[in-house]
């Protein structure tokens, strides 16, 4: 599964539609963000790559969860959106 990674600088356009690209060939893509401002720079794009996939009859579902990740050698705990198509 691909993962991308949204920090607060992340543009929500760029990363809809790197989320709709990854769609095309998979079935999902992890998005994974630390902090609010990233949560919410993600969330954006999530909503911004369902009007992307809509005109092809494809609706986007979202898991939320928590993970795991190494930065720096320090464990941090970050959001993750599992996003796949649904008919």
């Amino acid at each position: 599964m691909d993962v991308l990674k949204v920090s607060t600088k992340s543009n929500p356009n760029s990363v809809a539609g790197a989320i709709a690209g990854i769609l095309k060939d998979n079935p999902s893509v992890e998005i994974q963000s630390i902090g609010a401002g990233a949560v919410n720079q993600a969330v954006k794009a999530i909503a911004i790559a369902r009007g992307f996939v809509a005109p092809t009859g494809e609706n986007l579902v979202c898991v939320p969860a928590f993970v795991d990740v190494m930065i720096n050698e320090e464990k941090r705990t970050a959001i993750k959106f599992i996003v796949k198509t649904q008919n």
